[in-house]
């Protein structure tokens, strides 16, 4: 766990760092930070994520590269819904929301059409991947 966390510090810093640009297995990709509370710890957690839009809303996908659990943000978001996201340079409070049936199944297909990286990590587990709807509250 510890690699993972060093990756993802280091892809944070960048981030924050080149006004929301990334290199490495992230260039060319759209990409935010999500701070989280944790469920069980109730501390700040920041994950960067690959994300895509719909009208106005930023659209997530709880892949965990296809493992057969969901990431620990996920469970943060359903103990904690109100996040921070991190888009470029802007920042704003948001609202996390698990769509069900075809409203995921359509999100997640669009998300997949444009980055098919997410059809082949459901494809590589048993598991439904969880869509999660993020919806600006504030500025």
């Amino acid at each position: 766990m510890s690699d993972m966390n060093d990756f993802n510090q280091q892809i944070i810093a960048e981030f924050r760092a080149n006004a929301g640009v990334v290199g490495g297995p992230f260039t060319n990709m759209p990409l935010l930070l999500m701070t989280t509370t944790g469920a069980k710890s109730g501390q700040p957690r920041i994950a960067p994520l690959v994300y895509t839009r719909d009208g106005e809303q930023y659209i997530i996908i709880a892949s965990k590269g296809g493992a057969p659990t969901n990431p620990d943000w996920y469970h943060n978001i359903l103990a904690h819904p109100e996040v921070t996201i991190e888009v470029g340079v802007e920042q704003f409070q948001a609202r996390a929301t698990v769509p069900q049936a075809e409203e995921r199944d359509r999100l997640f297909n669009q998300m997949a059409a444009q980055l098919p990286l997410f059809a082949e990590y459901q494809r590589n587990t048993t598991r439904r991947i969880p869509v999660v709807v993020l919806e600006r509250i504030s500025s």
